[in-house]
């Protein structure tokens, strides 16, 4: 039992330190001890090498005093002599003047000198080396020291002496040196620890709450951020996350009235359908009529009709996400062509003039219903820019074909689109041209044509026009591997 408690104990703590590491409070802390530890090196070495430096440094100095009673009263007795030794912590001294004389003091060496040092010759990195060698180092063996003496007393000074209390007071100072840098380590590390927490990792959480509250309930407007933060970075990710969820919260409430006016839409397209089904009804028994002109007029009645029937169906089924496919069907184009300009009111002798270019003989394949109602949306957008502007104006019709499939432009002379309507292009309620437009016409004209396989595309608009481009794939599918090319005029 008391291995079982220990285990699921270990487990825990496991998960815990696992956990504390997955966190950015926890990985700071982590590479603030690094850097703490990092410190402590940096302070301590360099502060025990200039220690064991120091102490031998004095050691010398001694010894030069020192030996300076022998220089100054000759001999001197065993006993003085023992008693400087004692004083300067050394067994002997040499100091060289010159090549020829030296004076010493003496006294017996208890066993052979172990390494020697010459303090002229150390670097920084030999006084480190050195320094961290007699701290691991417990034997107390016999050093010479050999220096440069002071006031430019001789050549050099050389002193014989224990290690044993060199590495006791390098080891009473580096312990000191550890336990004063540490406290100031760990104040600085602490005060850099709350104060980085204080001024990111707590501003940071704060984003991360207002994306948790707001992501449970993205139509309350109360949960969008309001930007506090000091910091340049972190002010302008709130500011990014204030202005996203403000976009999002009209886009989720454009979404409700898109979805409240489906409804109204389909309600009154059910209705206008009953209506136009009793009008193509009339429209059948006026096609029989005697008279010549009605005759040759009634068949265009009932295409309008009937064109205005599908739309409603269409309109239900766009409503319910339901347009149907495209029913592929070729037939030429400049016959369609016509029949939507004259549709809009459209000749090249009425204002503003409409003029066709498409070879009499070019057959597409596509859903002709389809195509006729994106004409018609893209021809009545161009008529009513030109109309709004109160001055004379043309729209071109033109089509083609290439590699790649079949293409239609239509161009107009006039004022160019707005730039709001450029940015939000082919999106409802938002890309509408004019005013009290909802640009609902170029969302489904880009959708219909999307459903070909093919792109509406807007080639350019500006003062001198607008010109839209669509393109029609010739086979479709995925077996179609080529890409759609831009016609060129």
């Amino acid at each position: 039992m008391a291995q079982k408690g220990k285990g699921v104990t270990g487990g825990a703590v496991q998960k815990l330190a696992a956990r504390i590491l997955n966190t950015l409070s926890g990985r700071f802390l982590l590479l603030t001890l690094a850097f703490v530890l990092l410190a402590e090196v940096l302070i301590f070495v360099p502060s025990v090498a200039r220690f064991r430096l120091d102490y031998l440094q004095a050691r010398l100095e001694k010894a030069q005093i020192a030996s300076l009673a022998l220089e100054a009263g000759g001999m001197v007795s065993a006993d003085l002599e023992r008693e400087l030794l004692a004083n300067a912590g050394v067994f002997n001294v040499v100091l060289r003047r010159d090549e020829v004389r030296q004076l010493a003091l003496s006294s017996p060496i208890p066993e052979p000198v172990a390494a020697s040092y010459d303090l002229r010759m150390d670097g920084p990195f030999d006084l480190i080396h050195d320094a961290l060698a007699v701290m691991l180092d417990p034997q107390d063996k016999v050093i010479r020291v050999i220096g440069q003496p002071v006031q430019e007393a001789g050549l050099l000074i050389e002193i014989t002496l224990r290690q044993g209390p060199l590495r006791r007071e390098l080891v009473d100072f580096g312990t000191r040196i550890l336990l004063i840098s540490a406290l100031i380590s760990a104040i600085t590390a602490g005060m850099l620890f709350f104060a980085t927490r204080r001024l990111i990792l707590l501003p940071i959480r704060r984003v991360v709450r207002h994306m948790q509250a707001y992501a449970a309930a993205p139509e309350d407007a109360r949960l969008v951020i309001t930007p506090t933060a000091r910091v340049a970075d972190l002010r302008e990710a709130e500011d990014a996350l204030a202005s996203m969820q403000t976009e999002l919260i009209g886009a989720l409430r454009q979404k409700e009235r898109l979805a409240q006016l489906g409804g109204a839409v389909a309600k009154i397209a059910h209705d206008l359908r009953n209506i136009l089904t009793s009008a193509q009804l009339f429209a059948d028994r006026i096609e029989q009529s005697a008279d010549p002109g009605v005759a040759r007029a009634a068949p265009k009645l009932v295409g309008s009709i009937t064109r205005a029937v599908n739309l409603c169906e269409a309109t239900l089924a766009f409503g319910k996400a339901e347009e149907h496919p495209p029913r592929l069907t070729r037939f030429a184009l400049r016959p369609l062509l016509e029949e939507v300009a004259e549709g809009e009111g459209l000749s090249p002798d009425s204002d503003p003039a409409c003029l066709l270019d498409a070879p009499p003989g070019l057959m597409l394949r596509a859903d002709d219903e389809q195509l006729h109602r994106v004409l018609s949306n893209l021809l009545r957008n161009a008529r009513q820019a030109i109309e709004a502007t109160g001055q004379p104006g043309t729209i071109e019709l033109s089509g083609g074909e290439n590699e790649q499939g079949w293409w239609i432009r239509i161009g107009d002379t006039g004022p160019g689109l707005p730039p709001r309507a450029r940015e939000n292009l082919f999106r409802a309620f938002q890309g509408g041209a004019r005013k009290g437009g909802s640009g609902l016409g170029l969302t489904i004209a880009a959708e219909l044509i999307r459903g070909h396989g093919g792109r509406l595309d807007l080639l350019r608009s500006d003062s001198e026009g607008t010109e839209f481009l669509i393109q029609l794939p010739r086979g479709g599918g995925l077996d179609e591997e080529a890409p759609l090319g831009i016609a060129q005029a």
